[in-house]
């Protein structure tokens, strides 16, 4: 089967099997999150397994990743000589707290009167498992090509997997890498992301005081830390909200626009809020660096006192731009956060973790068919766009296999699915359009080996 509208017609047919295979995996809570029960997520990978034992793959197994949850792996062979692709999703979620705002029950799919799905996971990533399994499904057994799979149980948290490819490489090489995490700007709009920003991380403390002391006795004279702590962290942005650090890279964006009125949408800012920063929407979230204050230790509001606060601990997230250094970009903002010492107070900072950028190659034969399978399942031109997001296997599976094409898309749209957010959701279109066009990918790789 190698027609696009044959495929799309066997896309079609498969879609309320796709639906209610996605409900059902949308209905365990599978938080790998320190602290959170990992009963669930356990039973998440036992799923993702008979999942794909029912696409007709053989021999799907989880392993053990050492430190983390298990990553489910297969490997099935094609003709000899043929390409080898390699499919990813993560089967881990994020938590969903009724503090984010939810209207439906996070963990109770449900389909709503704009034709999504809505539940934790709905979109990011169980999308991306139905979309393997409606990819094998249509390819059967006859596949042209070998293909592996990996299916990640800690994406959203701290992942032990990229050691773990980077210790077995002979088990994840492969041509071509799809990475079904990701989305277009818009539903119905094609995008291959090129470009994903990374994600380095700190902590900072500010220290100023032994113990707390009382503020109307010692206020005016003695610095509080957080007052030293919003100095620090106000040197981390000029007036107009651009992150200025010195030795932090930055860049403009030469691909597809970011739509303003789909960045406003997905991004939830409240009317007559400003956008951050200079230059184009693009650039801004696609190839600048971005910091952002994760969260402080310091006392609630309902637990506040009349003392000044001796410690202050705040965690950062820079998102770096794709061709950066991971390593250096973190180093500059450490070193820009120790250089800041208001009232000559004591900074320590950290390393959390370093989550390099990644670019693709467009002129690599694997994006080629990608864009063409895209535009074939789509029937419109594909966006070559960004990502604001880090997925951090992507690095690691550069490592294993240095000249091969990483394809990074999915389901995900930016305008809408609220992904880590209350009420995310997935268009069912986009899944069974995607499903098409991972199919017709495989097939024209296959083509193209023998040709």
């Amino acid at each position: 089967m190698s027609d696009p509208e044959q495929i799309a017609r066997g896309a079609a047919e498969l879609m309320p099997e796709i639906i209610e295979r996605l409900e059902a995996l949308v209905r365990i809570p599978s938080v790998a999150f320190p602290g959170f029960d990992p009963e669930p997520v356990h039973a998440m990978g036992a799923a993702v397994v008979e999942l794909f034992e029912a696409a007709g793959a053989h021999g799907v197994k989880l392993l053990d990743v050492p430190g983390g949850y298990p990553c489910v792996y297969a490997d099935l062979p094609g003709p000899a000589g043929s390409p080898t692709v390699l499919l990813y999703a993560h089967y881990d979620v994020q938590p969903a707290p009724k503090s984010q705002g939810w209207t439906s029950e996070p963990f109770e799919p449900v389909t709503k009167s704009d034709g999504r799905i809505y539940g934790r996971g709905a979109a990011d990533d169980k999308s991306g498992l139905v979309i393997h399994y409606g990819t094998l499904a249509l390819l059967g057994a006859d596949r042209p090509c070998s293909v592996k799979i990996l299916v990640e149980g800690e994406e959203e948290t701290i992942s032990h997997l990229e050691a773990f490819v980077e210790d077995n490489p002979e088990l994840f090489a492969a041509d071509a890498y799809v990475i079904a995490d990701i989305g277009p700007q818009k539903v119905g709009r094609p995008g291959l992301t090129t470009a994903l920003r990374g994600d380095v991380a700190c902590t900072v403390t500010v220290r100023t005081l032994a113990n707390p002391v009382h503020s109307g006795m010692f206020g005016g004279a003695a610095p509080d830390a957080m007052t030293a702590m919003i100095r620090v962290l106000d040197s981390l942005h000029d007036e107009n909200g651009d992150t200025v650090i010195p030795g932090v890279d930055s860049s403009s964006w030469a691909g597809a626009s970011m739509e303003e009125s789909v960045y406003r949408e997905g991004s939830a800012i409240l009317p007559g809020v400003e956008f951050l920063g200079t230059g184009t929407l693009s650039d801004r979230i696609w190839a600048k660096p971005s910091v952002t204050v994760l969260g402080m230790d310091l006392p609630n509001t309902a637990e506040a006192s009349n003392v000044l606060l001796p410690e202050v601990t705040a965690k950062l997230s820079m998102r770096i731009v794709p061709g950066s250094d991971g390593d250096a970009q973190l180093e500059a903002l450490m070193a820009h956060l120790r250089s800041q010492r208001p009232w000559n107070c004591e900074v320590e900072v950290e390393k959390v973790k370093v989550g390099h950028a990644f670019a693709v190659d467009e002129s690599h034969p694997a994006i080629i068919a990608a864009s063409t399978a895209l535009e074939a399942a789509y029937g419109v031109s594909v966006e070559s766009i960004g990502s604001g997001a880090s997925i951090p296997l992507v690095a690691s599976l550069q490592k294993v296999a240095p000249e091969s094409a990483i394809i990074l898309w999915g389901a995900e749209d930016t305008a809408q699915s609220r992904i880590h957010a209350s009420d995310e959701s997935v268009d069912p279109g986009e899944i069974e359009r995607m499903i098409a066009a991972q199919t017709l990918f495989i097939l024209n790789l296959a083509e193209r080996s023998r040709g």
